[in-house]
């Protein structure tokens, strides 16, 4: 078998041992202004790539990150004494920023083993299909909704190449293109666990453009786009990530959140809310865009900037759970479809007494820390299963993300690229949020980290190629 079904089944291997920790500071209380090159805010990928550009061209960076640990919308936790990602969780073999930096530091990856079964919707309620059957159908499907992507989308690196078709389409949202195809019911609803799966519950919310121009990045065939999260990393999402601080030699100051970022012309003042100031001849600001407007900028955004934080990019509701599961002996993958609380339900290994299972949803109502609602939701799929314990993250109610991953809302590619990746002044703007290619994911992040880190050298006057 292959495809998503079996490429995102990963199932729980030992990590390996992450690398060196570098050290870490609480935010100092203490007034007095500490005085650096760049400040960077967001210890993400796209800020501790940016910080490590920077310090290998010879700039002091200061990582200021407002949570407790590094990762932002990466976070490796342990769950039933086994490791699991609690947000991004899969990598690809078509990113190619993310697998130089896995070959630059000697990471290796880990694939899943195949599921025994498979659960699809249809018209008599959710039933297990064959694999061939389902990796066939869907894959028609999918060729459905995506066709003319390849038109879209030629270089799918730069979104606007074609940006006289792009523009034509893109404020369709994900439901207006369900919409057009006019498919059956049972059809419609195999596409819709896809569609509002990735667009935070509901179809309505993600263009359709975002997903076409994901679909175009892996080569325009289901095989390519499964395989863009079938990868999980050794080690965790936070050994590579630590690898890469490591090599930024930053001082990292944790619990940290900024209040605001003032530019003068000359000099960037960044304030925590703790009233430490952090001055730079330049900033980086590293924090999902949904972020932006809690953070008070003299000057104040751009009118793009402002816009993409107000409407949102990172979708609105996005909650993963991590469960121990009894009563089910087998591997499974379930997809759900657009109203159900789980649009994708995966075994991901056996432990003591039943098997881990991880499920994704977009709708607010569900309250991942209730044992009961989430087995009352995992028997939509499975009614033998027993839910035994639950971690979930739900990340909209994370100050410091206000929602998931990213994915462009209908009008947003084109009403905002590539303003948004401006920098404004001496502040520099990066987030997998902002990226030209794989918004959304880690690849993205890097990609905007490298950039960023390009323009603040042009700021301060630093020689790019040096």
């Amino acid at each position: 078998m292959s495809r998503r079904i079996v490429l995102k089944a990963g199932g729980l291997t030992a990590l390996a041992a992450t690398a060196t920790t570098v050290p870490a500071f609480a935010d100092d209380t203490t007034s007095e202004a500490t005085t650096k090159d760049v400040i960077v805010i967001g210890a993400g990928y796209a800020g501790v790539t940016a910080a490590r550009e920077l310090k290998a061209k010879g700039l002091r960076p200061v990582i200021l990150e407002a949570r407790d640990r590094i990762g932002g919308r990466t976070w490796t936790s342990t769950f039933q004494g086994q490791p699991i990602e609690l947000g991004a969780q899969w990598i690809g073999p078509a990113q190619p920023l993310v697998n130089a930096e896995l070959k630059r530091y000697n990471i290796g990856t880990l694939t899943g083993t195949p599921p025994t079964r498979m659960i699809m919707p249809s018209s008599a309620g959710f039933k297990a299909f064959p694999p061939d059957e389902v990796d066939t159908r869907f894959g028609a499907l999918m060729d459905r909704l995506f066709e003319g992507a390849q038109d879209l989308f030629p270089k799918p690196t730069d979104p606007l190449y074609r940006k006289d078709l792009v523009s034509a389409v893109d404020g369709m949202s994900l439901r207006d293109r369900l919409n057009q195809l006019r498919l059956s019911a049972e059809d419609e609803s195999w596409l819709s666990g896809t569609t509002a799966g990735y667009s935070g519950g509901t179809s309505d919310i993600g263009a359709y453009t975002a997903l076409a121009q994901w679909w175009s990045l892996a080569g325009y065939n289901l095989a390519g786009y499964d395989a863009a999260m079938s990868q999980r990393l050794s080690g965790g999402m936070v050994g590579l990530l630590q690898a890469m601080l490591n090599d930024a030699d930053a001082v990292l100051h944790l619990n940290s959140p900024v209040i605001s970022v003032a530019d003068d012309g000359t000099q960037v003042r960044v304030t925590t809310r703790s009233g430490k100031v952090y001055k730079g001849r330049a900033a980086v600001v590293a924090v999902p865009v949904n972020v932006w407007k809690t953070i008070s900028f003299t000057p104040g955004l751009p009118q793009v900037h402002q816009q993409a934080t107000a409407q949102g990019v990172g979708v609105p509701h996005a909650t993963k759970v991590w469960m121990k599961v009894s009563g089910v002996s087998d591997r499974v993958m379930a997809q759900g479809q657009e109203g159900t609380t789980f649009t994708t339900l995966l075994s991901q290994g056996s432990v003591t007494g039943g098997q881990l299972m991880v499920g994704f949803n977009g709708l607010p109502a569900l309250n991942g820390s209730d044992r009961a609602a989430v087995e009352a939701a995992v028997r939509v799929f499975l009614p033998e299963a027993s839910v035994v314990e639950v971690v979930a993250q739900d990340w909209a109610k994370d100050p410091y993300a206000l929602g998931g991953w990213a994915l462009r809302r209908p009008g947003q590619l084109t009403t905002q690229l590539p303003a948004i990746q401006q920098p404004q002044g001496r502040v520099a703007f990066a987030s997998g949020d902002i990226a030209s290619g794989w918004v959304g994911f880690v690849e993205g992040a890097i990609e905007s980290g490298l950039r960023a880190a390009q323009q603040v050298l042009r700021l301060t006057g630093y020689s790019v190629a040096a």
